[in-house]
């Protein structure tokens, strides 16, 4: 059960710093960008990114329990590890570089790379592979809110 907090821990991080490049960008930069009508208020994306991460984290834990280690499990937590830093690389690329064409080409990787963990994750456990679902409709809708915001002020 410790090791839950260690996988919390690690998806957290990850979320603290990628909030750290976007709440520093948000008044100054992405304020004044044109957004789809479909964009949410500013203050839903830290609601939901703080439960995908919770999810995140859980799933990561639950292969780990199911796969008897990190080891046997290498595979799968490989690809987690992966597209966690796919997801922190967003962040920096759309508000850090102020690169929405960047972010558009990068999140097509992370799209890629949470498919692959999805597929993974459910080979070991099929409970950690659909925990990961949400996360992937949320990241397809983040990927229409770049394409938008590219279009709209490119």
């Amino acid at each position: 059960m410790l090791l839950l907090f260690g996988f919390l821990a690690f998806v957290f991080a990850f979320a603290g710093l990628g909030g750290y490049v976007t709440s520093t960008n948000i008044e100054s930069w992405y304020v004044d960008l044109q957004k789809p009508s479909l964009t949410p208020a500013n203050w839903v994306f830290p609601v939901v990114w703080n439960f995908l991460y919770f999810l995140m984290g859980l799933s990561g834990w639950l292969v780990w329990r199911s796969a008897g280690g990190f080891a046997p499990g290498g595979a799968a937590l490989s690809i987690f590890g992966a597209q966690i830093m796919l997801n922190f690389t967003w962040s920096v690329v759309f508000f850090g570089l102020h690169s929405p064409g960047g972010a558009l080409v990068e999140i097509f990787v992370l799209l890629a790379a949470i498919v692959a963990n999805i597929i993974a994750f459910w080979r070991v456990n099929m409970l950690a592979g659909l925990l990961l679902l949400p996360y992937l409709a949320w990241s397809l809708f983040a990927t229409y809110l770049t394409a938008m915001v590219w279009l709209l002020n490119d």
